[in-house]
């Protein structure tokens, strides 16, 4: 079989059928699950690790948990919409085919779902560090979660996407945590 050109469409064949973006179901939305669901948990446990950084109290960091949880969440599916829609128009492709709206619904709702278990620490009556210590983890184990069930849809290792989702993810909390501290000392 040639190989597309980057105008032609990919061609499937019965030896490579079941291989790529599946036609319906969970597996169809992979990308805007993954994408929602870590950028949920980054985004939300960035605000509570900045403001824990910046010795805020609790309550706040709740508050711009919950904003953001709502406003990121709208823009992060309005914009996966957007985004598709226009690629689609670019392409001369049927949009009602692909309905985007359905990828900017499951992008908003794995955001909100996965970014919400960090605040889950903050409904505990716990020290401000125990409840950051417990919204890291929550958010650890929930992003190892999105990865290793990325994984079946990947065909790869359970562990390893995992490891990839918490590694990549995890390192974008920790930055925002010391941005936290770091803006925090050079206000006092």
């Amino acid at each position: 079989m040639p190989t597309p050109t980057s105008s032609e469409p990919a061609q499937s064949t019965a030896a490579d059928s079941s291989r790529g973006r599946p036609e319906r179901g969970a597996g169809h939305y992979l990308r805007d699950i993954v994408n929602g669901a870590c950028d949920g948990v980054v985004t939300t446990l960035a605000v509570v690790a900045g403001a824990t950084g910046a010795s805020f109290e609790p309550r706040i960091a709740i508050v711009l948990g919950i904003v953001n949880l709502a406003a990121d969440g709208l823009s992060m599916g309005a914009s996966n919409y957007l985004g598709l829609k226009s690629e689609l128009e670019q392409l001369g492709a049927s949009v009602e085919l692909e309905a985007p709206w359905r990828h900017g619904l499951a992008t908003a709702l794995a955001f909100v779902i996965a970014g919400a278990v960090p605040l889950l620490a903050y409904a505990a009556r716990l020290s401000a560090t125990l409840q950051f210590t417990l919204a890291l983890a929550l958010a650890f184990v929930t992003l190892a979660s999105v990865g290793a069930a990325r994984s079946l849809f990947i065909r790869r290792p359970p562990v390893r996407c995992a490891l990839e989702m918490v590694a990549i993810a995890g390192s974008a909390s920790m930055l925002a945590y010391l941005l936290g501290a770091a803006v925090a000392a050079f206000l006092r």
